[in-house]
């Protein structure tokens, strides 16, 4: 097997080696759809252009940057333990998945295989299995095929040691035309997520300010929320928040901010930074042009549309708090209307806990160089 492939998302570098990144690992047989679910997720593939993706030849690395810094390696069908040329215990997520229609002899005893020896390798890795493309069969035949590829992958297991049977294995039904795919990939993050609780915590209590009924911190590009408030996630809201933030980003790129930006501070769209700096055709060397003219305040894009236009209802807004990340919330119209100025000040202070928990987990990430030996 020649070396692995690297690509990243969202223009990070992926030859910085400075970076220490979570690893995930993603395996299943062959046109199961791993590359389909990377491609759909973190580069806007259509999903009805997937059909056409090659197969993973060989190992790929994915970087891709969130709230955490992620490395995800796509494996092809005929990896091994032995041929992954890294340790199980450096993944702290393994991701195995099955098609639905498939046979399910051969994956399931992939997934065993690599179920047990990450098991004994690293106990408390976390094991997730996608039960995916299931758009392609109806709504009977669909939980009944989960039903079964979850029952023999137990049974696959107890019959290798009783020890495995309390191995705790995650099943998502998923699909690429859907936003249940989301909705598994964003509970897969959340587990690697250390300041979690804290994000949580901050949500919680925007919540309870605002009146706020359903809050997420949502990862713009990916649409995969990295946080929720303490509330049950309900499907239809979900579904509502994603399809808000894909609109969003398919007309952001028409706007741009005309406030100026320094390094700490820089202003974002809901897809790119711009400032007036950066926008001016006019080049500025006097410092005392710079000098005299007062700095623009920094502006963060926000947005809101009214669910029920006709009568009293619901709000959905969206609010900028990273480069990556945003608030989206749902909140009554009403509270929204004649107190928009008490939301608007929660989300100042949102914004500046979570920027406080990246700066945090953005310091964490960088490896600090071993000292010289004397």
């Amino acid at each position: 097997m020649g070396p692995a492939q690297h690509q990243s998302y969202g223009g990070v570098d992926t030859t910085n080696e400075s970076i220490n990144r979570t690893k995930i690992l993603l395996l299943g047989a062959r046109r199961s759809g791993k590359t389909s679910i990377l491609q759909v997720l973190f580069k806007d593939l259509p999903p009805k252009q997937t059909f056409y993706l090659e197969p993973t030849m060989r190992v790929t690395r994915h970087t891709f940057d969130t709230i955490i810094p992620l490395e995800i390696w796509d494996c092809p069908a005929n990896i091994t333990v032995d041929t992954l040329e890294a340790p199980l215990s450096d993944f702290s997520t393994i991701i195995f998945v099955i098609d639905i229609r498939d046979l399910y002899q051969q994956p399931v005893a992939k997934l065993v295989e690599f179920v047990v020896a990450a098991f004994q390798a690293n106990p408390n890795v976390d094991f997730e299995v996608f039960v995916h493309k299931a758009e392609k069969l109806q709504e009977d035949d669909k939980y009944e095929n989960f039903r079964q590829i979850h029952e023999r992958v137990i049974d696959r297991l107890a019959d290798e040691s009783p020890e495995f049977e309390q191995v705790p294995l995650n099943f998502h039904l998923t699909s690429v035309y859907d936003n249940t795919l989301q909705d598994a990939f964003s509970r897969v993050i959340h587990k690697v997520i250390d300041s979690l609780p804290y994000l949580e915590g901050l949500l919680n209590v925007f919540c309870s300010n605002t009146s706020c009924l359903k809050a997420f911190l949502f990862d713009i590009r990916s649409k995969l929320y990295v946080a929720t408030d303490a509330s049950p996630v309900d499907q239809a809201t979900h579904n509502l928040c994603c399809d808000y933030l894909q609109m969003l980003n398919s007309f952001g790129p028409l706007y741009k901010s005309n406030a100026t930006s320094n390094p700490r501070t820089a202003v974002f769209s809901p897809i790119q930074a711009t400032s007036a700096d950066e926008s001016s055709s006019t080049p500025t060397n006097s410092s005392n042009s710079l000098s005299s003219a007062p700095p623009k305040p920094i502006v963060f894009p926000s947005a809101a549309a009214s669910l029920t236009p006709s009568q009293p209802g619901t709000t959905l807004t969206y609010h900028l708090v990273t480069p990556h990340l945003a608030l989206l919330a749902l909140l009554p119209t009403t509270v929204y209307e004649m107190r928009r100025g008490l939301v608007e000040w929660n989300v100042v202070w949102f914004r500046e806990g979570v920027r406080e928990i990246w700066e945090v987990e953005k310091e964490r990430s960088e490896l600090t160089p071993l000292p010289l030996c004397l």
